[in-house]
């Protein structure tokens, strides 16, 4: 009998249940330990789902020899240290994104990995979804002729809690960091030239955080191609995730998912379904197919899709983009 891959996850918070409850679907993986501080919060949950071994330390998984890969899904200013504990351990790593909020320690932890021969893989999870994926067909095979505009809504239904902003990174961190990997996934060419417009419009208590709550992102693509992003923290109608590729020979559009295609129509109004609550509906199938793809790499050996390599430069391009101006970007 073949030997189940055995992980590790570390964080037992929102993201860390996701992975954790998609993981089981796969009958060749299995989930030995789940760590977290705070990991009694969520014993109970973990004990219900047959999951063993629920510790407080992280460590209980990277000193594990008989566990392959680790999951990181605790916060960002943890990920490095368990990247490099993870890598000099010789274990393979899924690590939410960002990687980090320094551009010194990305870089080491980079060269960690490289000395130790792990597979590491981003958790740009979009990049799986099958509508963003039709819509780069598109592009890639020029269905709708050379790329001339690239646009991109992506507008959560709320805002997050102060204390998370301050943890965050900021907005570009957080959010838009999705929104800069698609653009440059579904266009197939690097970004040249950000200019960023932003401001506090939801809650102004974002602002006294350092940070913004609403953007407008204009981009130039390094094939000549034209690309705006618009992000809001607060869509009141649901979560708003829309992409439109526009070329010379037509466009694509992948517009936002709801529950039911029903629409009703009356001589008062004509109503549908609200866009899906958020990232843990609208892209949960995104999120099954990248740890597919992850484990599919490990058991073939097989390169990973979203490297490590392509979170330090995005990581650089969010860094330039904090002074809210042009940038060029210092890689081409």
């Amino acid at each position: 009998m073949t030997k189940k891959l055995q992980v590790g996850i570390i964080g037992a918070g929102r993201i860390g249940k996701l992975h954790t409850e998609n993981i089981l679907r796969f009958p060749d993986v299995e989930i030995k330990t789940i760590a977290d501080p705070f990991i009694e919060s969520a014993r109970e949950w973990g004990q219900s789902l047959g999951i063993q071994h629920l510790e407080s330390d992280p460590m209980t998984i990277i000193n594990d020899p008989e566990i392959d890969a680790v999951f990181i899904c605790s916060p960002t200013d943890t990920h490095i240290n368990v990247i490099e504990a993870a890598a000099k351990a010789g274990k393979h790593i899924f690590c939410e994104k960002p990687i980090s909020f320094s551009d010194e320690a990305t870089m080491n932890a980079y060269q960690i990995v490289k000395e130790n021969n792990v597979k590491v893989q981003i958790g740009f999870n979009r990049r799986f979804d099958k509508n963003y994926a039709r819509v780069k067909e598109y592009v890639a095979s020029k269905v709708i002729g050379d790329l001339h505009i690239l646009k991109i809504t992506s507008r959560d239904p709320e805002p997050p809690s102060l204390d998370y902003v301050k943890r965050s990174g900021g907005i570009f961190m957080d959010m838009t960091i999705h929104d800069f990997d698609m653009a440059r996934f579904v266009a197939g060419s690097e970004v040249t030239e950000v200019f960023v417009l932003g401001n506090a419009l939801v809650n102004p208590e974002i602002a006294k955080a350092d940070d913004i709550d609403t953007a407008i992102i204009s981009l130039k693509f390094e094939n000549g191609a034209l690309g705006v992003i618009d992000n809001s923290r607060e869509a009141v109608y649901g979560y708003d995730q829309r992409i439109e590729a526009f070329g010379s020979k037509g466009a694509a559009e992948s517009k936002n998912e709801i529950d039911t295609q029903v629409k009703l129509s009356t001589s008062k109004a004509i109503l549908e379904d609200q866009p899906l609550h958020f990232f843990l509906e609208r892209y949960n199938e995104a999120y099954i197919k990248e740890v597919a793809d992850f484990f599919q790499s490990i058991i073939e050996n097989t390169p990973i899709t979203c490297t490590l390599k392509m979170g330090l430069w995005l990581n650089e391009l969010l860094k330039q983009q904090r002074n809210l101006g042009k940038q060029e970007n210092p890689f081409l």
